[in-house]
């Protein structure tokens, strides 16, 4: 089976930027896009003894339309979640995707998500779920959760899709990052868009020369990236240094051993998915 782009659609408002964002890569990729409504399991009625509380004689005509409720709202929800499918198809196949495929599935999210990702080349989700109202609410319960259960590539969107021009890899020499300027270089994701190399931390011959070997590894697929370093906090620093340049996408490494390992693990992790003005694209 060939490796697709998976965009997670649920009736959030945010869902239209993750089906501009998803259509733009699996464009770009030149790989098949699926869009996938996941629904929960519903919770199973109450089966205790309630006929202390409601009468004797009622708990089978209680539990009786309990289930037929449960049953409706299970049948709702479906055909709300193809609704959402089949617009979502509609929007991305208007915008010039033409593999496109949708996909309804039972349980939880982070299951699904994983049992997929042997065909996955990029998720695509957005940072808020339905619950959220504002572009810059709390973070989706789920973000993170999916971030550390999966191995592939995780694009969090937030907010109206804009076509990126400018990108920045906040890079640290660490495998992750490293394997990430091998992807950039290897990928026509980001062809033809602006790069920028960010390292956090002092101005050494170290992390010269580190950010030298990608720069040339970039040079050597065609590729010019300009190359920073900034000093001070990392996530302060590439976050000041995203928004003076007016980055449009962040790429970023995912739970690394380096010095900017506590910027991306744990609480931090969620503050810099919280906090960004700009969609991030996580490598494992």
């Amino acid at each position: 089976m060939t490796e697709q782009v998976l965009a997670c659609i649920d009736g959030s408002g945010h869902a239209a930027g993750v089906c501009d964002w998803a259509g733009w890569a699996a464009q770009r990729l030149g790989a098949p896009l699926t869009m996938i409504h996941i629904l929960d399991k519903n919770p199973e009625p109450v089966q205790g003894d309630l006929s202390g509380s409601i009468g004797l004689g009622s708990q089978e005509q209680l539990l009786a339309e309990l289930a037929e409720l449960d049953a409706r709202r299970g049948k709702l929800a479906r055909e709300q979640g193809r609704l959402m499918l089949e617009a979502a198809k509609q929007r991305v196949s208007a915008n010039g995707a033409t593999d496109v495929d949708t996909l309804q599935r039972h349980g939880t999210l982070v299951d699904n998500l994983v049992e997929l990702e042997p065909h996955t080349r990029l998720l695509v989700l957005g940072r808020h779920g339905e619950a959220s109202t504002s572009a810059h609410a709390h973070l989706g319960s789920h973000v993170e959760q999916v971030i550390r259960a999966m191995h592939r590539p995780v694009l969090v969107t937030q907010g109206e899709f804009h076509a990126p021009q400018k990108i920045m890899l906040a890079f640290d020499g660490s495998a992750t990052t490293c394997k990430g300027v091998e992807m950039l270089a290897a990928s026509p994701l980001f062809k033809g868009l602006e790069l920028h190399l960010a390292l956090a931390g002092a101005n050494t011959d170290d992390n010269r020369a580190q950010l030298e070997w990608a720069r040339q590894l970039l040079e050597q697929a065609d590729i010019s990236a300009t190359t920073a370093i900034v000093p001070g906090d990392a996530g302060k620093a590439l976050v000041s240094y995203q928004q003076e340049h007016d980055i449009h996408l962040i790429i970023m490494g995912a739970y690394g051993h380096s010095r900017i390992r506590q910027w991306l693990v744990g609480s931090t992790t969620t503050a810099m998915l919280r906090d960004a003005m700009t969609p991030l694209l996580i490598l494992r």
